[in-house]
């Protein structure tokens, strides 16, 4: 189990969204040895404590975070998060959404399993380390009062070594664990290397327990250009939150369930203009573009498909060089007739009836 990355070339793999283009080189892993050469130790920064979390309740800890952006806010914040888009880390920031994480869900929830595991990790860390940690019970700001929108909450600070100072534990189950193929993500990157903005530190280790049963360590050192593209990125985020403007959505799930919440509910009979919108048309005629490229794709591929049936016929699977089909019969199930029932029994739709709350549909009305 115990799996130390050694020094790697290999880019990790981005996140599909990302907006920002960090260098390969940013990331350095290295094996957690006595080996690696002593990294000089930067007392020009020491974080701010905003304030004591020990006794903190969610609520304020929540309130407290939307004061600025958090380390693992860092990511989205510089649009290259795999699942939050800006877009609704600016809706949670300025309070019209809050965080889709339930921690009452706690046969389900990300966050209860990584807060329940993150002290066996950390044990293991010092295990198979040596290095001794203790918790920050702190939300930390940066020091310098034009980046005071960057706050942190560490997960532990190594103590006594001169090689790494702080401690970041992750969980990764079945689909989260694909992240970590290449190394450290991207976005886990941009969050490490937040943090060590924040506190002034020179590098950081990452304990990642993947699936429940593996364990890797990877060194993340301090990167001056990286720190300062996210602080570039970062700044410019925040000032979207600070003057109530939403930042551009990107093409993600969580733009889309951000959009819903923004504007919900159109107003009656209410129509805007945009023919004289230069910017407006133009996107328009991307749309109109794009729908009929995906449709003109959508008829390729039901072209082929059907060429390949004719060639599977009566079989079940057909075996190909680079994969394989499966073309078989579902099990015949049963189902309810709503539309008979109602029919034969209408007293019943008015006795388990349930209103369904409508949404706003996106429809092209003409070409």
């Amino acid at each position: 189990m115990n799996m130390i990355a050694l020094n790697s070339t290999t880019q990790p793999r981005q996140a599909k969204r990302a907006t920002v283009k960090f260098k390969p080189e940013v990331v350095k892993t290295k094996q957690s040895d006595t080996a690696d050469k002593p990294t000089r130790l930067n007392t020009s920064t020491t974080a701010k404590r905003l304030v004591n979390t020990k006794e903190l309740s969610r609520e304020d800890w929540l309130q407290f975070r939307k004061q600025g952006i958090g380390s693992s806010d860092a990511a989205a914040a510089c649009g290259i998060h795999p699942y939050l888009s800006m877009l609704e880390l600016w809706m949670i920031k300025t309070g019209r959404m809050t965080s889709n994480i339930d921690e009452s869900l706690e046969g389900y929830s990300p966050l209860y399993w990584g807060n329940t595991l993150e002290p066996m990790v950390a044990k293991y860390y010092q295990v198979h380390t040596g290095n001794k940690v203790r918790r920050i019970n702190a939300i930390l700001q940066h020091p310098d009062p034009d980046k005071a929108f960057m706050l942190a909450n560490l997960d532990y600070a190594v103590t006594g070594s001169e090689e790494v100072q702080v401690l970041e534990c992750k969980t990764a189950g079945e689909h989260g664990a694909k992240l970590w193929k290449h190394g450290v993500p991207l976005y886990v990157t941009c969050q490490v290397q937040h943090q060590l903005a924040v506190t002034g530190k020179q590098a950081a280790h990452i304990c990642v327990l993947l699936c429940g049963h593996e364990a890797k360590i990877y060194k993340v050192e301090r990167d001056e250009r990286l720190i300062a593209s996210i602080i570039e990125h970062e700044r410019l985020f925040w000032q979207y939150v600070e003057t109530d403007t939403p930042p551009t959505p990107d093409h993600s799930e969580s733009a889309a369930r951000a959009l819903k919440q923004l504007y919900p509910t159109p107003k009656p009979s209410s129509k805007v203009d945009l023919r004289d919108d230069d910017g407006a048309n133009k996107l328009f005629e991307q749309l109109l573009s794009y729908r009929d490229y995906m449709q003109e794709l959508e008829e390729r591929h039901d072209q082929v498909k059907h060429q390949l049936q004719t060639l599977i016929a009566d079989n079940e699977v057909a075996v190909f060089e680079e994969g394989a089909i499966s073309w078989k019969r579902s099990k015949d199930s049963i189902g309810l007739d709503s539309k008979a029932v109602i029919k034969a029994h209408p007293e019943l739709l008015a006795k388990f009836s349930k209103t369904k709350q409508g949404s706003r549909r996106f429809v092209i009305l003409n070409d």
